[in-house]
């Protein structure tokens, strides 16, 4: 099978195209023909050697990717939920050794959910880690339920986008960050009001708020937290909060703290009733060709990606 490897942490030149055989299906695996992979940026950090190259690095070969959409093709012994000619979508292994990058992909069975038939193989791997990071960061946060008011940085990106339409599903006020170039786009997922952090300090015209998702980490989080009400909650997703910020938070009664997604089939199933019901929408900005895996890291590389970016095996 076509595969692409990651030869050493460095530039887009690390990622070699190579064939390696079909991988062994476990007892509690499928295996899954892949038609879709999406992009994050964790991808681009650990082909750097950053993100969680270091729980990958004694490993070889090591294939990236976690975000997957395609057909099952084999079943473990152990597997009821899903056979042969599914179509399904997850993201796998995370943050573990997912191997997406490749034609035939292992797969924990409980990682997958079946794609929803209304939707392409493309949303449905861009609803993966993105989505799920979304899902386990506000679906059971009552600070980010109906008629609180919630803050979502980086809106128009991979995680933001899919906040701001599960905040609005929760009936919560959301107010969304992002350039003025993707206001509208903002608007359009449901935000209530939109800032233009690059026009002002969004501190200051943000107001109190009860919940604050940052996706962008560094100052931003000491910023967001001079306006969480007290009993309201912070979650930062790139970097973690430093002591010094855990502490400030505890001071204001605020729950501050950092979340790592994880692969979990029960959420996908979760994710997938929303988006077959249209409530919560993927939004694919680039899909590119398998061969062309280094433009689409540079395009990740950018940070200025409007929703996902998507790869067509």
């Amino acid at each position: 099978m076509k595969a692409i490897i990651l030869k050493a942490p460095g530039g887009i030149e690390q990622l070699q195209y190579t064939e390696l055989p079909e991988p062994a299906v476990g007892e509690s695996d499928v295996l899954v023909q892949v038609k879709a992979i999406s992009l994050n940026p964790v991808d681009v950090k650990t082909r750097a050697g950053k993100g969680v190259y270091s729980r990958l690095k004694e490993l070889s070969p090591i294939i990236l990717g976690w975000d997957i959409a395609g057909v099952v093709t084999a079943v473990g012994s152990k597997v009821t939920t899903l056979r042969p000619g599914d179509a399904v979508f997850g993201m796998i292994n995370f943050p573990g050794h997912g191997q997406a990058y490749a034609e035939y992909v292992v797969a924990p069975a409980h990682h997958l959910a079946h794609k929803p038939a209304n939707i392409s193989f493309e949303e449905a791997a861009a609803a993966t880690l993105a989505m799920l990071t979304a899902w386990q960061a506000m679906a059971h946060h009552p600070q980010a339920g109906p008629g609180k008011r919630v803050l979502i940085h980086a809106a128009a990106g991979g995680v933001g986008h899919f906040a701001v339409q599960l905040a609005k599903h929760r009936s919560a006020y959301v107010i969304g960050t992002s350039s003025a170039a993707n206001k509208d786009f903002v608007s359009s997922l449901g935000a209530d009001e939109h800032i233009d952090y690059r026009a002002q300090p969004f501190e200051q015209v943000a107001g109190p708020v009860d919940f604050v998702l940052d996706t962008l980490g560094g100052d931003n989080i000491d910023r967001s937290l001079t306006i969480v009400r007290r009993g309201g909650a912070i979650i930062s997703i790139p970097s973690g909060l430093s002591e010094a910020v855990v502490q400030k938070a505890k001071d204001k009664g605020v729950d501050g703290s950092f979340m790592l997604v994880q692969s979990n089939g029960p959420d996908m199933e979760a994710i997938a009733a929303l988006l077959a019901a249209g409530t919560v929408k993927a939004h694919v900005s680039h899909v590119f060709a398998f061969n062309d895996m280094g433009a689409a890291h540079l395009q990740v590389e950018t940070g200025r990606t409007v929703g996902k970016v998507v790869v067509r095996v």
